[in-house]
């Protein structure tokens, strides 16, 4: 009763029955057929009734109910899940599901260390393959998005910059704000052409 989801940059979405990968291959089995200038980027189990919440660079996010993408074939490639800026340079970062909508809540990293919290209810529930809602102001001060992730107060969030340093903070510490603000800052980038590279939740 389980399913896999899998998301691309280009914003394809996909679901499989977790079992279709129940009997794989030495040398592994096709997952999901990719077009030619897209890319892999999240998969995500759920249980057929979870929600979706698809960001892209550009600071825009999208939520919709599982249900409203069918259960395809391994080697399906998809349906929209998000329609992209036409600029050439936008492209999805990344993919939650949400289980818990009680306690958990939306951060959201850009690249130049800002980020926030909002809750879930500020992302209006919509259908698959829109242009979402503004989940972070992108100004030239933050830089483009470069993380979501769905946490609660227990979390803590480590982020590693391009040049090699980490800090690790609470996520109770950084307070809830509106959808389409700036964030605070997070982390100060102490060298010139300096980005935050990833963003990884830890349990705590």
């Amino acid at each position: 009763s389980h399913y896999l989801l899998f998301c691309t940059k280009k914003g394809v979405i996909k679901k499989t029955l977790l079992e279709a990968y129940s009997r794989p291959r030495q040398n592994g089995v096709n997952a999901i057929t990719l077009r030619e200038d897209d890319g892999l980027i999240q998969v995500c189990m759920t249980n057929g009734n979870n929600e979706v919440i698809i960001a892209n660079r550009n600071g825009r996010a999208i939520r919709f109910h599982e249900s409203a993408v069918r259960e395809m074939g391994r080697t399906a490639t998809g349906v929209r899940g998000i329609t992209l800026d036409e600029d050439g340079q936008d492209e999805v970062i990344g993919m939650i599901c949400i289980k818990d909508p009680e306690t958990e809540t939306i951060m959201v990293v850009s690249e130049n260390g800002y980020g926030k919290r909002s809750d879930i209810e500020d992302y209006r529930k919509t259908n698959r393959g829109g242009k979402g809602v503004k989940t972070l102001n992108i100004t030239e001060k933050t830089g483009k998005l470069v993380a979501i992730k769905v946490v609660t107060d227990e979390n803590d969030l480590m982020i590693i910059n391009k040049s090699g340093i980490t800090i690790r903070l609470k996520v109770a510490d950084v307070r809830i704000m509106g959808r389409a603000t700036q964030g605070v800052r997070l982390i100060n980038l102490e060298k010139r052409n300096d980005q935050i590279s990833s963003v990884c939740k830890v349990q705590t």
